[in-house]
Parts: structure tokens; C-alpha cells; sequence
């Protein structure tokens, strides 16, 4: 069964989710990153090629010609994606296809459509059986 972890309290989704994908890749993880659009999917482009600040993380889109070699997937478009260990919500929604992965962090932010939609995230996750665990960020829970 898929483990389920929410980040919340995050002041900066995107910043976060670099961490989170960071540390997971030190842990040899492949990772895809889902985001709600075109728009924030190169803005996460963006931040991956200079983070952390001495390097980068290796990063392609869902159907670029290695994908499959490469270890962290940046999308909006899940169709594409034929991985299974960790995937990083930061969509308002519910990934179609999270129980496919072994691991889903979801990240919310302290914006408001953002807290409303995590809280029906995670009591939608928890009454389909799924044990979720919560991390509150503003209170120094180190992401991972």
C-alpha cells in the first residue's frame, strides 16, 4: 500500500518539493514531481537546474527521450510516466494513479484554497483505508 506523507504549513511549495526531491535522490530514488500546469512545470524546470546552489538536480519531462534514465520526472501530464517509488504532489487534486507509487508526499502551502483542498486530500486518502502521516513544516519537521 502507497505510504502517504503531507508536508504541511510550507511557505514555498516549489522550494520544498526541491528539497524533498533532493533528499530523495541522495537515497537513490526515482522521483516524479506532478505539477498543476505548463507554467509551474518550468518554473520547477527552473529551480532543479540550480538546486541545491553547488549543483543540480538531473531532471527531464515525462516524455523526453530519457526519461526512463533519468532519475526525477518533472510534469503535469502523468500519462507519460512508467515509474513507481515517489511521486510529489503539488496539484490541488488527487493523482488518478498515486496507488501505482510506494511513496506520494503531497505539499501544501498556507494559502487557503491550497489548506482546503490538502484537508479533502487527506480524508479522502484516510477513509480509503491509506494511513497518512502529517508533518507540520512550521514547526521544524525536517522534509524527506
Amino acid at each position: 500500500m502507497t505510504q502517504i506523507d503531507f508536508y504541511t504549513h510550507v511557505s514555498n511549495k516549489l522550494q520544498t518539493a526541491c528539497l524533498i526531491c533532493s533528499k530523495a535522490l541522495g537515497r537513490g530514488m526515482r522521483v516524479m514531481i506532478l505539477t498543476p500546469d505548463e507554467e509551474a512545470t518550468e518554473r520547477v524546470d527552473r529551480m532543479l537546474w540550480t538546486y541545491p546552489a553547488t549543483g543540480f538536480i538531473p531532471h527531464v519531462r515525462a516524455r523526453h527521450r530519457l526519461a526512463a534514465r533519468t532519475p526525477v520526472i518533472v510534469d503535469h501530464d502523468l500519462a507519460a510516466v512508467e515509474r513507481d517509488e515517489l511521486l510529489l504532489n503539488l496539484r490541488l487534486d488527487t493523482p488518478e494513479v498515486f496507488s501505482r507509487f510506494q511513496r506520494l508526499v503531497e505539499i501544501v502551502s498556507t494559502e487557503e484554497q491550497d489548506i482546503a483542498a490538502g484537508r479533502m486530500r487527506f480524508r479522502w486518502y484516510r477513509d480509503r483505508g491509506y494511513e497518512v502521516r502529517a508533518h507540520d513544516i512550521s514547526q521544524g519537521a525536517a522534509a524527506a
